[in-house]
Order: structure tokens, then sequence, then C-alpha cells
């Protein structure tokens, strides 16, 4: 099983945490809390970055591997990112579970390392008739966003050669990598 977890920031006070795991080549499930946003249905992506050094708009268009149109979760043409919507509640906060077969948390098309992005608006799913809606579902400002950290079990050298990360602590049971794209300078690592 292989696992991964984004903290959601942002300067407009929404904070959460995502989960997903992976059982071999079965389907994601993602589980997370968000809070700090208005009631309603608010578009919730992975993006193709997970670059957050200019806040979220710095993570790019929506996770497309397959250069489809934007569309909904159920609909097998989408872009594998479109998670649909997670629903906030009166006191502002969401908690969801998503399963999903486009993801993946392995393998060239993984998912890990790149942002997951929450939107104000609701995702109109691609069929909201906007000039908008096919590629970004009309979802409005990116409001929240974190990069996917990966816990990993039973790790073997050749497991760790095929993701972009590098090693930052062991621990007794399961080891923390942080995914370290572009200024691995920063935080003392050096290739």
């Amino acid at each position: 099983m292989v696992k991964a977890v984004a903290v959601l920031g942002s300067s407009e006070g929404v904070s959460g945490t995502i989960f997903f795991t992976q059982e071999g080549d079965g389907p994601t499930t993602v589980t997370g809390n968000v809070s700090g946003l208005k009631p309603g249905p608010h578009g919730f992506h992975v993006h193709a970055l997970g670059d957050t050094t200019n806040g979220c708009m710095s993570t790019g268009p929506h996770f497309n591997p397959a250069g489809k149109q934007h569309g909904a979760p159920e609909d097998e043409n989408r872009h594998a990112g479109d998670l649909g919507n997670i629903i906030v509640g009166e006191d502002g906060t969401a908690n969801f579970t998503i399963t999903d077969n486009q993801i993946s948390l392995c393998g060239k098309d993984s998912i890990i390392g790149r942002a997951v992005v929450v939107h104000g608006d609701p995702d109109d799913l691609g069929k909201g008739g906007h000039e908008l809606s096919l590629s970004t579902g009309n979802a409005g400002a990116r409001v929240a966003c974190g990069m996917q950290i990966q816990f990993l079990r039973n790790i073997t050298f050749s497991s760790i050669q095929q993701f972009p990360f590098k090693v930052i602590c062991r621990c007794p049971y399961f080891l923390i990598a942080f995914v370290v794209f572009l200024f691995p300078g920063i935080i003392g690592l050096q290739g």
C-alpha cells in the first residue's frame, strides 16, 4: 500500500489535510478535511506542478497526462486531476472521501509531488457552457494548496530510485520522504 498526504495552507485562512491511499494498481482513496471556506461546493483538483513558490498560482494547470478536456470525476474524458467538488458545511468545514480510478500514487503518471488545490467556487464539471468550463471547470480562484508528501513502508533501494524525492528522516516503522524539486539547497539537501 502506498500512502501520501498533502497539508493545505493559504494566505486566506484556509487549511486542511488530505490523505491518499492506493493498494497495488487499484483505485486511489482520497480522504480529507478542509476548514476556513465559505459554505457550498468548491472545486478540488490535483494540479500538474508541486511548485508553491508563488503560492497556488505556481502549481500549473490541472494534472492532465492524457491531454483530455476538463470533466467530472465519473467521466472517462477528463483530466486525471479532476476530482470534482468538496462540499463545505455552514461551519466552514468539509470532511470527505473520494475514490478515484484515474489518479495513481505510483508509476509514470503518479500524482506524488504534484499540488492539491481547493478553489473558491464550484467546479461546473465541464458542463457549464462558460469559456473556462472545458479547461478549469470555471472553479474560480485558487484559495488553498499543498504539495503531496509520500509516506512509504518496506522501502527498497530500487523503489526509492523511481521517485524524484530526497529522504530526510528514517523512523522505526516508516520512512518519511519529502518531494524536493526546485530548490533542494534551501533546506540543505544537495543531490
